[in-house]
């Protein structure tokens, strides 16, 4: 591992100068400090000590770096985190990396020397690099990864399955012009959901058009704007997935603002579940993500880890359920009775193309 003489070295200032430049000292330049920490990043210098794993902790802290920590979904993984850290006697230190590759590394070296594991969030299919930096300094679980990380235990969300078997519903409930919304293209949840939303219409022999796939990103202001362009197709969808249950509100309030009924105009689903689905009007059929579940799992394989002194990685996919409710028009079917089964498998990534 480069050390701090290292950096000094290659980057031709003191040991003094490259001290300043991550505790952050007004004395340095913008140009110094900025050629310092590419020295640092190139050579994998972290400026604190060499961090123990968990079967050697003492700092008893988690580390938890997510996407964002807005909304139900993230608060929930995060409490999920929280009350089986705490059953385990341990404390986190929680952060946002808005999806951002730099923004990831730096929280990462912040804590770094403060924490005995971590937990990462990273659905951007462009963070491996950033994430497989940290595996080897402690104990790292992905969750939802976009991608295979050497050496870091991951726990993925059967997108793909909950995607097929809700469009798979709308096309039982006889609909067959079907639209989605979907999240961001980088964004892995968002690529396995519209791959689902494919596969389940190319299986019924069912309309896939690109024109039919509306470009959003997770929040409820591009599900609002994604109906505008829905609206002009002719002819209209009868219904639309929609990839996430943010998109979904702003989608069933800009229906609302258009006169459309739901479900009786278009039938309106979602995807993960939220507290807040089951209380709109109409309740909003989903797919259910046991974020709580989530988080406590990443949990219990930090704690894995100290267990399996072969080195070895586990790998596991969360299941899905299939939550009908009133917006597709069919409210008096039971959860139950669409259980969605646990894939075993990593994640399929590539994106089938439109035929």
């Amino acid at each position: 591992m480069a050390t701090i003489k290292d950096v000094a070295r290659e980057a031709g200032v003191s040991v003094a100068t490259v001290s300043r430049v991550f505790n952050d000292s007004e004395l340095v330049s913008a140009d110094t400090r900025r050629a310092v920490r590419e020295v640092a990043t190139r050579l994998n210098y972290w400026p604190h000590g060499v961090a123990r794993s968990l079967i050697t902790s003492r700092t008893n802290a988690v580390g938890v770096l997510l996407p964002d920590i807005y909304g139900e979904f993230f608060s929930e993984i995060i409490r999920g985190i929280d009350q089986a850290a705490r059953r385990s006697g341990l404390h986190l230190l929680v952060s946002s990396s808005h999806a951002n590759t730099e923004e990831l590394v730096a929280a990462m070296r912040s804590m770094r020397g403060r924490i005995d594991g971590l937990i990462v969030m990273a659905p951007d299919i462009e963070q491996p690099v950033a994430t497989e930096v940290c595996a080897g300094q402690f104990p790292v679980v992905l969750l939802d990864p976009g991608f295979e990380a050497e050496g870091c235990d991951t726990i993925a969300i059967a997108n793909h399955d909950g995607a097929l078997a809700m469009v798979r519903h709308l096309l039982h409930l006889g609909h067959r012009r079907i639209a989605t919304v979907t999240g961001p293209e980088r964004n892995i949840d968002a690529r396995q959901r519209l791959a689902g939303y494919r596969a389940a219409l190319r299986e019924a022999g069912a309309e896939i058009s690109t024109e039919l796939e509306m470009a959003g990103d997770f929040t409820e202001t591009s599900g609002y704007e994604a109906v505008e362009r829905l609206l002009r197709l002719a002819p209209r969808p009868t219904a639309v997935f929609v990839g996430n249950d943010y998109m979904a509100i702003g989608v069933l309030g800009a229906l609302s603002d258009a006169g459309l009924r739901v479900p009786e105009q278009m039938a309106v689903t979602g995807f993960d579940d939220i507290a807040m689905a089951r209380y709109l009007n109409p309740s909003l059929t989903t797919v259910q993500v046991d974020m709580l579940q989530l988080g406590e799992r990443a949990v219990g394989r930090l704690l894995g880890i100290q267990r399996e002194p072969d080195g070895a990685r586990r790998h596991e996919v969360l299941p899905t359920t299939l939550v009908v409710r009133s917006s597709c028009g069919a409210g008096a079917l039971q959860p139950a009775d669409a259980r969605i089964p646990l894939r075993r498998g990593r994640p399929e990534v590539p994106l089938p193309e439109v035929s």
